[in-house]
């Protein structure tokens, strides 16, 4: 994929949007509503469109804590955002602890646990959990994709891009699992709902597919010499790819 490049996630974003659960954003709504001002924490905001998307959700006043390692996605976020107010948070957000989220009314992240080790989510959740936060976390992968027409290679790239996602003991497609285990052992009521993106012919669905197959030979070389075929055949075919959103809350 793009990784974090700003042309990627706008790209995406309409697509992330249409795929995150109103239910569960409904239910965290009624969690900071007629509570004062709530204070949302977003966790590796990237350009800010899970702040957009879930802003407009709660609405009245708010405050939005964004945070991102990237300075570039952070100043683009910090800029995005209307009709709350907004402050910046420049750094590791693994190393966030229960203190660290001390006062705040939720926890929100897009598209982040796949991108964690198994530590690195107990963590996340026992400070969660410590702070007594709610958390709110979209589109995590779960490996499964769908491409229509199918056809017996799908399969292989699939498999070959997930053990990509899981290298350097990364969760990838097992992050929402592993998040839902966590929350519940600290006691947490956890709920899931899919949010899958469905995509058609066109560029989001261009770009997707060439980074899947790009990773998916990074990890299994052999599939190399099939991909560049294999790659233009499949940007006709419409897409849906699973993902999961989870509210945790204590």
């Amino acid at each position: 994929m793009t990784g974090f490049a700003p042309e990627w996630l706008a790209l995406r974003e309409d697509a992330d949007a249409a795929a995150r659960s109103t239910e569960l954003a409904d239910r965290a709504r009624a969690l900071v509503v007629n509570r004062g001002v709530p204070v949302i924490r977003d966790l590796g905001c990237g350009t800010g469109s899970m702040g957009r998307w879930l802003s407009a959700r709660l609405g009245g006043a708010q405050h939005w804590v964004l945070h991102d390692r990237d300075p570039r996605l952070l100043d683009l976020a910090g800029a995005s955002l209307s009709g709350v107010s907004v402050e910046t948070r420049l750094g590791d957000l693994t190393a966030l602890r229960a203190a660290d989220l001390a006062g705040a009314s939720l926890v929100t992240a897009s598209a982040l646990l796949d991108l964690l080790t198994r530590d690195q989510v107990n963590a996340l959740a026992a400070a969660c959990v410590g702070a007594g936060v709610p958390a709110l976390f979209t589109l995590s992968v779960v490996g499964r994709v769908e491409l229509d027409p199918a056809e017996p290679l799908d399969a292989r790239f699939r498999d070959a891009f997930n053990a990509h996602q899981r290298r350097d003991g990364l969760l990838g497609p097992d992050a929402a699992a592993v998040a839902v285990e966590a929350f519940e052992r600290l006691g947490a009521s956890v709920q899931t709902r899919p949010s899958p993106w469905r995509l058609g012919p066109g560029a989001l669905c261009r770009e997707w597919l060439r980074g899947w197959v790009e990773a998916a030979c990074e990890q299994e070389p052999g599939l190399t010499g099939e991909a560049e075929a294999y790659r233009r055949r499949r940007q006709a075919a419409r897409a849906v790819v699973h993902h999961v959103d989870l509210l945790a809350v204590p």
